[in-house]
């Protein structure tokens, strides 16, 4: 892509206020030069291996598969990457590149605090500051990764605005660059936002994509039939997609369904709900309401929650190359529970919503199909969510005797 151009067929663009220009194009100008870097990219291939842990495991789910009774089940294990999910792949890249822009600041938005969490901690790595802007409500249902990410040193910020949940964080830190640009890198989770950031947070995820062709090769000697991810911004998917744009395998997308797509209380842009609108400083399709403003989103997974989604997202849509469907709340926690006592593997509620979808899919096809589904993360940062839901009264009894405990041990 040459840096220049600044869309994804209609989609994309740079809609930014003035004080920002500046910003942005030092950015642009240094990511496309840096990416074909022979020593940029030496130091990353280092760090993705050494730091973050890569490659991932492509694991074939045997008992699934055994008890779905049709296609090969496969997933990228991306929940074993360092801090616990596919986001540390974009945060070590841009930070990076932040600190070979001599940068001393980076700040980020966050909804699940998966992301908030690899900006963190590859912000100490970096020996950066770090600011991370996080919703009120998101911030209470993840207070592990909050938790995690102030032992990194990063400084959580309190979103109180509208839903407060991931769409006002992002408005937040977006408001916040604009006080301190010459020094800052706006750390951008998601493969949306303004020119250069869809180019760039791809680009720096799909080492998922290309692991994978280069495992299911190895392993089964051809490409899959179709490849699933669940799809918030956009960042995990475009990751895994990208490699595999250009072949003959289904790609498929899943939203968040929440409570359902008849319901007000859902994330679903992609099935007839989201419009066309330019926000956040690109355009896309967003869950808007008559007067253009965006809508309160709802999943039980707080990194699907976003009321829009990324361009290249958007355009592969129209293209017809991309298919998007939804997962509701309720198949989603099955999901995770059929995974965990079948496989051993706690996935996020993210990820649940692409294996809903995959366990839908399976059992269609023949013995000789593969699915791959992107385990994007693992679930242990649910646990405040997830835990009344698993165990009952015994949870709520458990924070009950823990507040009791603390209290004592505070008195």
């Amino acid at each position: 892509m040459n840096y220049k151009k600044r869309h994804f067929g209609s989609y994309g663009g740079r809609y930014i206020p003035e004080v920002l220009y500046p910003a942005f194009e030092e950015l642009e100008e240094a990511y496309f030069r840096l990416k074909d870097d022979p020593d940029f990219i030496a130091e990353l291939i280092y760090l993705q291996k050494h730091y973050i842990g890569r490659p991932t495991p492509l694991y074939f789910a045997e008992n699934l598969t055994s008890d779905l009774g049709g296609a090969k089940l496969y997933f990228k294990m991306e929940g074993l990457a360092h801090t616990g999910a596919h986001k540390i792949n974009n945060a070590v890249g841009q930070a990076l590149l932040a600190k070979k822009m001599g940068k001393k600041r980076l700040i980020a938005e966050t909804g699940a605090g998966q992301h908030g969490l690899a900006t963190a901690a590859a912000a100490a790595k970096m020996g950066l500051e770090c600011d991370v802007f996080m919703g009120e409500v998101d911030m209470a249902r993840q207070h592990p990764n909050v938790l995690g990410m102030g032992v990194f040193g990063a400084r959580v910020i309190p979103v109180t605005d509208g839903s407060r949940t991931l769409t006002d964080a992002v408005n937040a830190a977006l408001k916040n660059w604009t006080e301190r640009v010459s020094d800052t890198h706006y750390l951008l989770g998601s493969a949306l936002g303004p020119h250069p950031y869809p180019a760039m947070v791809r680009d720096f995820q799909s080492v998922i994509g290309e692991e994978v062709k280069k495992d299911i090769l190895e392993i089964e000697g051809r490409l899959p039939d179709k490849l699933i991810a669940c799809v918030g911004g956009g960042s995990n998917s475009i990751g895994l997609f990208n490699t595999f744009l250009n072949d003959d395998v289904e790609l498929i997308g899943v939203e968040a369904g929440g409570e359902g797509p008849d319901t007000q209380k859902h994330a679903i842009r992609m099935s007839g709900n989201g419009r066309i609108g330019i926000v956040q400083a690109y355009k896309s399709y967003f869950l808007q309401d008559d007067n253009g403003s965006l809508k309160t989103t709802h999943s039980i997974s707080a990194g699907l929650d976003y009321a829009g989604i990324g361009p290249e997202l958007a355009h592969l849509a129209d293209e017809g190359r991309i298919k998007f469907t939804h997962a509701i709340d309720s198949e989603v926690l099955d999901a995770v529970k059929m995974t965990a006592r079948r496989e051993g593997i706690l996935p996020a509620l993210e990820s649940a919503h692409a294996l809903a979808e995959a366990f839908k899919q399976a059992p269609k096809l023949s013995g000789d199909s593969i699915i791959v589904v992107n385990i994007s993360g693992r679930g242990d940062k649910d646990l405040f969510i997830t835990g009344p839901y698993f165990d009952g009264k015994n949870w709520k009894a458990f924070l009950q005797n823990e507040i009791k405990r603390l209290s004592g041990e505070t008195s």
